[in-house]
């Protein structure tokens, strides 16, 4: 006979997520020298825009958290977020040495990761963005997502 453990925990709420990413990345600042949630929000931002859903939003504030160790792995694991927002999270965090390859094959592999990516990508290639960086940072990253972009499928 099936045990009964009560009700499942409720699910972090967007705006707790939002908090919560906020909160372990402050003081982080971007390359150019910006908060860095500002870049979080602008990628959940850009996840709505695309249609995304509420899990797709929640990966978009956290998916940089586990990569840049603002969150631990163990934090994301316990979480009460769904499966879904937990495994899109874990295809955007970029493992030491991955060649980018097996990074885009990963995010294609994970429903709904491929969205959040293209809002990342969009934001930081965004030229406003970019042209405060110096010419070599600016160049590099400009071909590293252009890359990526053709790693997904975006042409």
């Amino acid at each position: 006979m099936p045990q009964d453990f009560g009700p499942p925990a409720p699910t972090l709420s967007l705006a707790e997520v939002e908090a919560t990413a906020r909160a372990a990345h402050a003081g982080q600042r971007d390359k150019a020298g910006r908060p860095y949630a500002e870049h979080l929000r602008a990628v959940a931002e850009g996840v709505r825009a695309r249609g995304g859903d509420d899990e797709q939003i929640a990966a978009a504030w956290l998916h940089d958290a586990v990569e840049d160790d603002a969150l631990t792995g163990r934090w994301l694991d316990e979480a009460p977020l769904s499966r879904r927002t937990k495994d899109i999270v874990l295809a955007l965090t970029k493992r030491a040495g991955e060649p980018p390859e097996a990074y885009a094959a990963r995010i294609l592999a994970t429903p709904g990761a491929r969205l959040v990516k293209e809002a990342d990508l969009a934001h930081n290639a965004d030229p406003a963005r970019l042209a405060v960086l110096d010419e070599a940072t600016r160049t590099r990253l400009a071909e590293k997502y252009t890359r990526m972009r053709a790693l997904l499928g975006q042409g």
